[in-house]
């Protein structure tokens, strides 16, 4: 009988993986990266927290651009303030192409005050997220690792969120289109109204052709974070795996979680209980197991239809291949 999370790694598009900090996520995330490059599969794993560790545990620089790890694996580590960045000097350049040059320095004011405005960070990553996922190969497992659970839930509910908003900004631009063409109706007549054998013809339509820019903008927007929003809450297409400690703040924070994702719409598909402390290694680490069991069954009860898959604490360092060979013995 096969691991669920193998299933996971090698069916599912997309895969998240999440928890409280210092769980063991970027790990377990690497591991079945690692996993589904070796069983054929090209795979991308993405960091999206901004306390990165997926360079360390590979042991060679990885950053913002796609790096190869093995085989068919390669290695991205989101940087939020780089991508906040690049999102504004993107909205900034649009923007002065499209407004009127005396509102050149409104615009780059309300832009760097938007820099450190809460969810800016959180929204360009969201874009660059939808971008990866965009773009993924057909065949590509894509696995995200994220940051600690809340930020990771702020995440996963922006694309519905950011989908309303910019319906919004859609309907309004509908009107203020149609209320602008009909001014220009009225500015046609008036123009007309005053040339003599039509020799006079009224300029380009410059407003016409901003508008249009802007519908395509907030289109092409609307419909990437549509597809993402299409991906998370399809459990054909991705799935979320909870890593925990048993330890009682783990825990809660692993039950809450997967109560927000599941409000959310997503498919969490399987929890990993890591670290676990033997039991045969003496009293103190017996006594440590005998407390464990007591969060462990506290896991099951409240979440009674999640797999649950528990990787005992290793001797050595999950660092590189070989350690992450070590722990993926006991994932799969």
């Amino acid at each position: 009988m096969s691991s669920p999370l193998s299933e996971l790694a090698l069916r599912r598009d997309v895969l998240f993986v999440g928890g409280k900090g210092g769980v063991g996520k970027t790990a377990v995330a690497s591991a079945l990266a690692l996993h589904a490059a070796r069983s054929g599969r090209p795979t991308l794993v993405v960091s999206t927290d901004p306390a990165h560790n997926l360079g360390h545990l590979w042991r060679r620089e990885v950053g913002d651009t796609p790096v190869e790890l093995a085989p068919l694996l390669r290695g991205v580590e989101i940087d939020p303030a780089r991508t906040t960045e690049e999102h504004l000097s993107a909205v900034r350049a649009t923007m002065r192409r499209l407004m009127p040059e005396h509102l050149e320095r409104e615009v780059d004011r309300h832009l760097e005050l938007a820099r450190d405005a809460p969810g800016t960070h959180e929204a360009a990553v969201l874009e660059r997220i939808a971008e990866v996922v965009e773009q993924r190969h057909p065949d590509e497992l894509v696995v995200l690792d994220t940051a600690p659970s809340g930020h990771t839930t702020r995440l996963v509910a922006l694309p519905e969120l950011m989908q309303a908003w910019t319906e919004r900004l859609l309907r309004r631009q509908d009107r203020s289109a149609r209320f602008g063409a009909a001014l220009r109706g009225l500015e046609v007549d008036d123009v007309a109204a005053d040339v003599v054998g039509g020799s006079r013809r009224p300029a380009p339509d410059r407003r016409a052709r901003r508008d249009a820019e802007i519908r395509a903008i907030l289109d092409r927007r609307q419909q990437r974070f549509r597809h993402l929003r299409e991906v998370l809450q399809d459990p054909a297409a991705s799935g979320f795996v909870v890593v925990t400690a048993a330890e009682r703040l783990p825990v809660l924070e692993s039950v809450e979680l997967h109560a927000q994702l599941t409000r959310s719409g997503m498919d969490v598909a399987a929890l990993v209980v890591n670290k676990r402390s033997p039991a045969d290694a003496g009293e103190l680490l017996a006594a440590r197991r005998r407390l464990e069991d007591g969060y462990v069954e506290q896991l099951r009860s409240a979440l009674p239809d999640l797999p649950v898959v528990q990787v005992p604490l290793l001797p050595g360092e999950v660092v590189g291949e070989a350690g992450l060979e070590a722990l993926l013995a006991h994932l799969l």
